[in-house]
């Protein structure tokens, strides 16, 4: 995967007016590459298309036009676009009842570090996480991953957090949406 490029992101007017014919085909795109874990984990799988997305909706919600802060943006995502092998994702801890979520993510301190992605082989592959999002009270209900994967597609994902221990086993159509990440330049 490639990181994406300032030139390929547009002017957040102009992206404004294109925005109709780009999104639906995006989020048809990130269909393949949620992976829910348990009652409370959602992963998407990220990609250069996926992330440009991103950081296209965020220059528009902000209407971001100074140079720095773009950059800031492009910067951002862009670290999430390991080397060649791996596989990006944002994890989403979705916890629907607000008077427990602080409760839930201080109690899950421990949870970035029990996730894996399966390989082929039963390799359990942790992630490496932005260690910003966790402090001793809490950790953010956000949070991006980089798997290095070995460039091998993974055939499920999970957590050993006692609590919240579950796995995923990919789909089909989902292998062969990682695959093909792990396949591009």
């Amino acid at each position: 995967m490639r990181k994406i490029q300032r030139s390929e992101l547009l002017d957040f007017q102009t992206y404004a007016e294109k925005r109709d014919q780009t999104r639906p085909r995006v989020l048809e795109h990130k269909t393949t590459r949620r992976v829910h874990v348990g009652p409370f984990l959602t992963f998407l799988f990220e990609n250069t298309d996926t992330l440009r997305y991103q950081v296209q909706e965020m220059m528009l919600a902000e209407r971001l036009v100074k140079e720095a802060e773009i950059q800031h943006e492009l910067d951002t995502y862009n670290e999430l676009i390991g080397p060649a092998g791996t596989l990006p994702a944002t994890l989403l801890i979705e916890i629907e009842n607000a008077e427990r979520r602080p409760e839930l993510l201080a109690r899950w301190l421990e949870l970035p570090s029990t996730l894996y992605a399966k390989l082929p082989d039963g390799t359990k592959v942790t992630p490496r996480f932005d260690q910003r999002q966790v402090d001793e009270h809490r950790l953010s209900s956000v949070h991006y991953l980089v798997f290095d994967v070995k460039g091998q597609t993974p055939v499920a994902i999970g957590t050993t957090l006692r609590e919240l221990a579950a796995e995923t086993v990919l789909t089909n159509e989902q292998k062969a949406s990682l695959a093909a990440d792990l396949a591009a330049p």
